[in-house]
């Protein structure tokens, strides 16, 4: 059964919590855009029941990087990369080539690029804490709205969740997305 924290609860108890992510739980967490699912995104078995929890078979998941430091040693990073890891942490997503395929699971990401944030959040800090890699997906199932609040949570999503960390109604837009693998930027959504 889904446990319902608060912030307070989490800090209070934060090595408790870290350890739980490095352990392989499903968390749902608030960030400055909007609610997401994720796990370490090194656990393989993790990773893959957020895919079955979205029903997503292929498309690749984005990561909230533990650190600047992080992409810097597992993405390839140029100038113009550069300039927008000095605008993080913020509500975006950067997709960069992957140089170290290894520093997710191979579920995360069947292609050579990933998907990186690190959102302006007190969630990020904790992940911050952790020092691995963690799944930021919306939480819904492929191609329905996402969670705004935790009495829109679907029975089917909450049966395979351990945690939803409650930070009441969340409104916001989902990050926007920036395609750094090419030679010039080029934004998503």
């Amino acid at each position: 059964m889904v446990k319902i924290l608060t912030k307070s609860q989490i800090i209070e108890m934060e090595k408790f919590y870290i350890n739980e992510i490095k352990s392989g739980k499903i968390f749902i967490y608030p960030t400055d855009t909007i609610y997401g699912i994720g796990c370490d995104a090194t656990n393989d078995k993790a990773v893959q029941k957020i895919r079955e929890i979205k029903q997503r078979e292929t498309k690749p998941f984005s990561v909230i990087a533990p650190n600047k430091q992080w992409i810097k040693d597992n993405c390839f990073v140029n100038e113009i990369t550069e300039n927008w890891l000095n605008k993080l942490p913020g509500p975006y997503t950067l997709i960069l080539k992957l140089k170290n395929k290894k520093a997710v699971s191979e579920a995360v990401t069947s292609t050579n690029t990933i998907g990186v944030r690190i959102p302006a959040h007190w969630f990020a800090k904790i992940i911050e804490k952790t020092k691995v890699p963690f799944i930021t997906t919306s939480v819904n199932i492929s191609g329905e709205p996402n969670l705004k609040s935790i009495k829109d949570l679907k029975k089917e999503i909450e049966n395979n969740i351990d945690y939803f960390v409650n930070e009441g109604e969340i409104n916001n837009s989902p990050s926007t997305i920036i395609n750094l693998t090419e030679k010039e930027e080029i934004i998503k959504r």
